[in-house]
């Protein structure tokens, strides 16, 4: 699981990533987003073929404007460039567990 916050990756480079991702939007001073990390923690304690990014979100940052971002922390899960599920303030690990199991089912 990745702790630090960057500006994170293009759009172009997000839509172009393989496999299983998870975008986590927030800020480091974000009580919702300091609140969400041990349920984060524990939850991708088993999803290390996960590649997880924080990034710092804000006012006129680009590539949390391309997911409709309002709200921190939200969790887009997205598989092959593809969002699979959302997640928006999570409360409870369950919630995210169900989001990485939906992230990971096989594709019908």
């Amino acid at each position: 699981m990745n702790r630090d916050y960057s500006d994170g990756p293009t759009r172009a480079d997000v839509d172009a990533m393989a496999g299983a991702v998870l975008l986590e939007f927030g800020t480091p001073w974000c009580g919702h987003c300091r609140a969400a990390q041990p349920l984060l923690e524990d939850a991708m304690a088993d999803s290390a073929d996960t590649t997880h990014i924080k990034v710092e979100d804000g006012s006129g940052r680009k590539l949390g404007r391309s997911f409709e971002v309002t709200l921190w922390p939200t969790l887009v899960f997205l598989r092959d460039g593809q969002e699979i599920a959302r997640l928006v303030r999570p409360t409870q690990k369950a919630a995210i567990t169900q989001a990485l199991a939906q992230l990971h089912a096989d594709p019908a």
